[in-house]
């Protein structure tokens, strides 16, 4: 009875965010349960091949985020309640509620004022000044019930949903008025505005919302605006023309993603927990590295890792697997903080890690204009080294502390650990081998029948390793008073956990398909492993009760549908209230003036500019979860990114901008004051949630560093990385770099750290991770040549290949600007200029210099180009030394330390003197 008592009040948020803090009556329980199957089933339904091979019920993309959007408010106003009585949310939502109460009573006066000059838009603003003190009522009350749905709820439900549900039950007529809105679609338009930032607020704390409700502000207030952020203002039905009546605000590209993609990639997960593959992920982490030093906390950082492969959320990753990790951590030796900080940290770095990076891998690719494949391959380098970097903090951690690891299983030798270590890698390496190689052969010489062939070898493989499961017993609960369990039977008894994802990474990097029809196929192959594991092992085990396993199926797929619903609708919330901010961005922009700002006060110092634009990602990402965190972030600040760097003459890829401010957006939920996983992992671990977060963000340094590390060296990125020799120099590089980076800011290599030795183990991590800034200081790496050239450059380029020009125009505004830029370009073509209008730009084929047109949405397009540019120089590869040469006196300086370190005696002990990490001056 006292444990509720002695967790922090900010535990309440973060656990709620998933699902809804409401639990009503077993009615409106069994509702909420039907409309949440219901959403799951249509998001199926419209990502399946069955529509376009039925002609029946197809939906178009538009049609789509609207009934996705109606379903997330929906459920946000019946799950999650108005008020919540804690210390921590009463000020903020009271304020809220006075906020909508006044400007509910300003908007009846300007109605009112506008019914007697007999404007057209009175009413409008009327209905909309009653809507606004509708929702202020019950925040202004101070309480709302969490057994039942009050009715001011249902009627926000439903009119939230049908002003969603508008755009798609009447698309004909108002496609046939664009640009001239009735009064009731304004009305409509803006009920559905105040309803949606009423949803973000509730479901995902105040923060989005009111970050959507400034860029409102900002539409209509533009001339009020000072002179570097003034622009002329917009009318209100061009406003909700932008943000409702159309696809390019709330019904936009995030939006878009979110239902496309999102949801089955979060119902995946949903079904995978739900079939016990997040449990299996857990033991199978433990079973491997629980008896190392700090063991638990090495398994936490692995488990997370593995499910936030398929998690969208890392406060749900640092919730489901702190339940069991943090606890095992504390009793190993790890201070209640320590333990929560290190799930924060390893949840965190689960956004960073392929394939769904907290959704933000599919908004890249609309945003960046690549293909999913290729984000992947930009991504996965940083996130590696980024997690083994977090192993090696576990370590250091644990050496200061002396801890010791977990007991072994029972039984069995070293030698037969270490083979049976051994067989099951090399087991999960032919399988691999077998999957890419084989099922590629298959399908050479199969052609149509292949589908059918490797759906059966599929089947067959799962009746394998579900009869191999069934013959091991049931797991016991992971405890520290009992052995972890043996690595070969723990792996062996979920490996069919595996097939579906590998239909998945087969349909995504071998078939190419899209992200929404991979996911589906996943997904549907999930479903089936959920309707079928329980009977099989029931019929392998003849343990009887082959009904009872069967029905026992079927609820656990429903509930999975509903959890993976329940889980949307945060993502669903937040991707539409962020579109207000990129519609505003369009209407108004905005991007260009904060380009000025930016460039302002940094001087013009690419260094600056990269500090300031963290500093403005890490603001803009408080309280934001990863989805609407990047789509706000990538926005605003990444195109500065490009643009001033471009003005530096430093070529920044898209991609690399777009990683650097999304990974500045994610450390929103470390950093207090309102770092939501941390405030999560100090719940579960019951510790200090602000002593919590900044451990975690200490933590986290080197996800700090390394955007910055990229920034400067775009072969982090893998991009211009050609063979496999300079992918190895790379990788083992930039490893060896991280990890001296992490041991000089804990204080710890070998032994305590002096200062100097943490300084040189600094110098070390900056040549290792950035060898070619220092080239730079040498030789160039591009020289320019005559834009008379570019065909010749263009034709000569291997496929894949980025172009660098330089050219010069106006801008927007009619200022001269010259631009250093680099798009990549498609394969070879016979005719160079069509190789180049693949990539976006329409050059004159008689003056091949002057850009014609550039396509809107290409490559060209997103780094800045304009029509009429002309090409002033094309920049074409040096042939300069090495910049890896650099390793060699890197290695050198860190064998210094090494030396310096195993000369001097070892601690004695751990004590409290050891028991805290020191940081270098």
């Amino acid at each position: 009875m006292t444990e509720p008592e002695r967790t922090p009040p900010q535990s309440a948020a973060p656990q709620e965010i998933e699902t809804g803090a409401r639990h009503p009556g077993t009615a409106t329980r069994s509702l909420i349960f039907v409309v949440a199957v219901a959403w799951s089933l249509f998001q199926l339904w419209i990502a399946s091949p069955l529509p376009d091979a039925l002609d029946w019920f197809t939906v178009s993309d538009t049609d789509a985020r609207a009934v996705h959007l109606a379903f997330a408010v929906f459920l946000a106003f019946l799950l999650f309640p108005a008020f919540r009585p804690t210390a921590r949310r009463a000020l903020p939502t009271r304020a809220f509620g006075f906020a909508y109460g006044l400007g509910g009573l300003a908007l009846l006066a300007l109605g009112a004022w506008q019914f007697a000059g007999l404007e057209r838009l009175g009413e409008v603003y009327a209905a909309l000044g009653v809507a606004l003190l509708a929702v202020a009522w019950p925040l202004l009350r101070g309480r709302d019930p969490l057994d039942r749905v009050p009715l001011t709820d249902w009627i926000y439900a439903g009119v939230a949903a049908f002003s969603a549900l508008y755009l798609y039950l009447f698309h004909e007529a108002l496609g046939q008025r664009a640009g001239a809105p009735t009064e009731v679609d304004l009305i409509l338009a803006g009920v559905g505005l105040i309803l949606l930032l009423e949803a973000a607020r509730r479901v995902l704390g105040p923060a989005l919302t009111l970050i959507a409700a400034i860029f409102l502000f900002y539409t209509f207030a533009g001339p009020l605006m000072p002179d570097i952020i003034a622009h002329r203002g917009a009318s209100y039905p061009r406003a909700m023309a932008q943000q409702w009546l159309s696809n390019e605000g709330v019904f936009g590209i995030a939006l878009g993603v979110s239902t496309s993609f999102v949801f089955l990639f979060v119902l995946f997960g949903a079904l995978l927990e739900r079939a016990g593959a997040g449990d299996y992920f857990i033991r199978v982490a433990f079973a491997l590295l629980g008896h190392m030093r700090g063991g638990p906390a090495k398994a936490a950082v692995i488990a997370s890792g593995m499910t936030g492969l398929v998690s969208g959320s890392s406060i749900a990753n640092t919730v489901t697997t702190g339940t069991f990790t943090i606890p095992l951590m504390k009793r190993v030796g790890f201070p209640a903080h320590k333990a929560g900080a290190i799930e924060v940290a390893s949840s965190v770095n689960g956004q960073l890690m392929p394939p769904v990076m907290g959704a933000a891998a599919f908004l890249m690719v609309e945003y960046v204009g690549i293909t999913y494949v290729e984000v992947l391959k930009h991504a996965i380098l940083p996130a590696l080294i980024a997690y083994i970097a977090l192993l090696y903090i576990v370590h250091l951690e644990a050496c200061k502390g002396g801890m010791e690891g977990l007991q072994r299983a029972v039984g069995g030798t070293l030698r037969g650990r270490l083979i049976a270590f051994g067989l099951t890698l090399s087991s999960l390496i032919i399988l691999a081998a077998a999957v890419y190689w084989g099922l590629g052969w298959i399908k050479d010489v199969a052609d149509e029948r292949a589908a059918w062939i490797i759906a059966g070898l599929l089947f067959a493989a799962y009746l394998v390793l579900l009869w191999i499961a069934a013959r091991e017993p049931d797991p016991e609960p992971l405890d520290t008073d009992r052995p972890l369990p043996r690595i070969g039977p723990t792996v062996l008894a979920g490996m069919h956990f595996i097939l579906p994802l590998v239909v998945l990474v087969w349909a995504l990097v071998v078939e190419r398909l899209s992200p929404g029809l991979a996911a589906f196929w996943a997904v549907a192959f999930m479903i089936f492993i959920v309707l079928t594991q329980r009977p099989l092992v029931a019929l392998f085990r003849r343990s009887g009760g082959l009904l009872q396993a069967t029905w026992a199926g079927i609820w656990e797929l429903f509930n999975g549908f509903a959890t993976g619903a329940r889980n949307m609708i945060g993502i669903g919330v937040a991707t539409a209230a962020a579109g207000i901010i990129v519609g505003t961005v369009a209407m108004t922009g905005l991007g260009l003036v904060l380009t000025d700002v930016v460039d302002t006060l940094s001087g013009g110092n690419l260094l600056l500019v990269l500090l300031l634009t963290a500093v403005i990602s890490l603001i803009l990402g408080l309280g934001l979860p990863t989805t609407a965190n990047y789509i706000v972030v990538a926005t605003l600040m990444a195109p500065i990114v490009v643009e001033l760097g471009a003005q530096n003459d430093v070529l920044i890829p898209l991609i690399a901008a777009h990683l650097f401010v999304f990974y500045f957006g994610i450390m929103a939920d470390v950093t207090p004051p309102v770092g939501l996983a941390s405030f999560a992992g100090a719940a579960v671990a019951k510790a200090d949630p602000v002593r919590t977060g900044l451990q975690a963000f200490a933590y986290s340094l080197r996800t700090v560093a390394l955007p910055f590390f990229f920034i400067f060296n775009s072969q982090l990125l893998l991009i211009g990385v050609d063979n496999v020799f300079q992918l190895a120099l790379v990788f083992f590089g930039s490893l060896a770099g991280i990890l001296a980076f992490t041991a000089a800011t804990q204080g710890w290599f070998l032994t305590r750290s002096r200062y100097w030795e943490s300084a040189l183990l600094l110098v070390v991590a900056f040549t290792l991770l950035a060898p070619t800034v220092l080239m730079d200081r040498i030789a160039p790496a591009h020289v320019s040549e005559d834009p008379a050239t570019l065909t010749e450059v263009v034709d000569a380029a291997p496929e894949g290949a980025n172009l660098r020009l330089r050219a010069t125009g106006l801008d927007l505004e009619g200022r001269e600007v010259t631009r250093t830029v680099m798009f990549p370009l498609s394969e070879r073509r016979d005719d160079p200029l069509e190789r180049l209008s693949e990539a976006g730009l329409d050059v004159d084929p008689e003056e091949r210099t002057r850009i014609r047109t550039v396509a809107f949405g290409s490559p060209a397009a997103r780094v800045g180009l304009e029509g009429g540019w002309e090409i002033t120089a094309v920049l074409v590869p040096t042939d300069r030394p090495s910049p890896y040469w650099f390793y060699l006196p890197a290695l050198a300086l860190g064998l210094v330390v090494v030396w310096n370190q195993r000369r001097r005696d070892p601690p004695a002990g751990p004590g409290p003197a050891t028991a805290a990490p020191t940081l270098p001056a």
